[in-house]
């Protein structure tokens, strides 16, 4: 039975058809609100501690503990989702996260070192698990097959945003008003985003199922266990990729490369997200996949020959245009690879080992940059490649039952 996307859809659906839809925009802007502080707590943490008098070394320490602990926290609400409901989660996670905010943006982060590690861990892992429950929620928003593929695009494309202001918005802060006011903001915006999901109907829906689920949760499915193995090489990539903008930020003696690769990355990823959505590919869903992180990784190499500020930008632009469908077809194969009763917490998973992956190789690029961008370049190539490598030699785990929609080809 060939597969729903190789054929034409009678009307192909747009991102502004998913955004008709009820109850969608709101929590799609509550998400993105709710999930800024993830963008911004690493940022405010490193400027507190440095308005303190406090060392760089301290300040980064807090930021990956805060990294680390949401990573930790995301898997274990979403269960918590799953079993329940994303409403009273997010609220009580918000409410939590806030206080931990609070006591961050008081506290004398410099002198009083546990405590603020102590609270920096509470913040992250009391992170309300919007994205995933959002994630979990599309099959439900939008049941017809083709339009969950342009939601689930929509998604991966809409969260570059949170990529692009959440920094933005902490050195606003931080530098127009105080640290303080960052830390405590991240508190604020975050409860204000979870307000604005958990008040929607959506996030009182019961799950679908309430039946006891194994102890590993989503974990005992080998193909999603593949899926999060190829996700978390990803997340190296891009982790790298920013040291890598970095060093030839400073190579070049232009501090605003440091930004500006990443701002081209991610409208590579806002372009590519948009035209995969118009033009669907003719493939599975694990060809797509496949076919995405093979195009990642390519257009990703000839970062390796070159530090000209010019080419570096326009060799930025091209991964990204794989990025989102890369995204775009993990997340749907998470969803449907997810063993019954365990989609958000799935979900959760997936964006936790990219959040891993991501401080994984920041830390590596930043050993290697005593070694210059090559070195750093080198690591980003590589970790893009075992992206493809992962899934190729075990792609029939991915396959799923013949009668899910978008799996079985021609």
């Amino acid at each position: 039975m060939p597969s729903a996307a190789t054929h034409p859809h009678p009307h192909r659906p747009a991102m502004r058809d998913i955004l008709a839809r009820p109850h969608v925009p709101a929590l799609l802007v509550g998400t993105l609100v709710g999930r800024l502080p993830t963008a911004m707590a690493p940022l405010a943490l490193l400027l507190a501690v440095r308005s303190a008098g406090g060392p760089v070394l301290l300040g980064a320490a807090l930021a990956g503990l805060y990294g680390l602990a949401s990573a930790v926290g995301q898997p274990l609400l979403g269960r918590l989702v799953d079993r329940t409901r994303l409403a009273p989660v997010a609220a009580l996670a918000a409410s939590v996260a806030f206080v931990a905010f609070t006591g961050l943006a008081v506290l004398d982060l410099a002198t009083e070192p546990i405590a603020a590690g102590a609270l920096a861990v509470l913040a992250g892992a009391a992170t309300p698990p919007l994205e995933a429950g959002l994630r979990a929620l599309w099959p439900r928003l939008v049941p017809d097959p083709a339009e969950q593929q342009v939601a689930y695009a929509l998604d991966s494309v809409s969260q570059e945003i949170v990529f692009v202001a959440g920094p933005l918005a902490a050195t606003a802060l931080g530098q127009l008003i105080s640290p303080a006011v960052a830390l405590w903001a991240c508190g604020v915006i975050g409860g204000c985003g979870a307000a604005v999901v958990a008040t929607r109907p959506p996030a009182c829906w019961a799950p679908v199922t309430r039946r006891e689920v194994h102890w590993s949760g989503p974990l005992r499915s080998r193909g999603l266990l593949l899926l999060l193995a190829a996700m978390l090489c990803l997340g190296v990539s891009l982790g790298a990729f920013n040291v890598l903008a970095l060093a030839v930020a400073d190579l070049n003696g232009t501090g605003w490369l440091s930004g500006l690769l990443p701002a081209a990355l991610s409208a590579g990823s806002v372009a590519g997200g948009i035209l995969y959505t118009r033009s669907p590919w003719p493939l599975s869903l694990p060809r797509q996949l496949l076919a995405a992180a093979g195009g990642y990784a390519i257009c990703v190499a000839p970062l390796l020959f070159t530090t000209v500020p010019q080419a570096a930008v326009a060799f930025s632009i091209c991964p990204g245009l794989y990025l989102a469908p890369l995204l775009t077809c993990a997340f749907l194969l998470c969803d449907r690879l997810a063993p019954e009763g365990t989609a958000t917490e799935a979900a959760a998973w997936l964006i936790a080992v990219i959040g891993v992956g991501q401080a994984l190789g920041t830390a590596v690029a930043g050993r290697l940059a005593v070694h210059g961008t090559t070195a750093i370049a080198t690591a980003v190539v590589l970790s893009a490649a075992l992206t493809a490598a992962v899934l190729l030699p075990r792609a029939d785990l991915l396959n799923i039952t013949p009668n899910t929609p978008l799996e079985k080809s021609a």
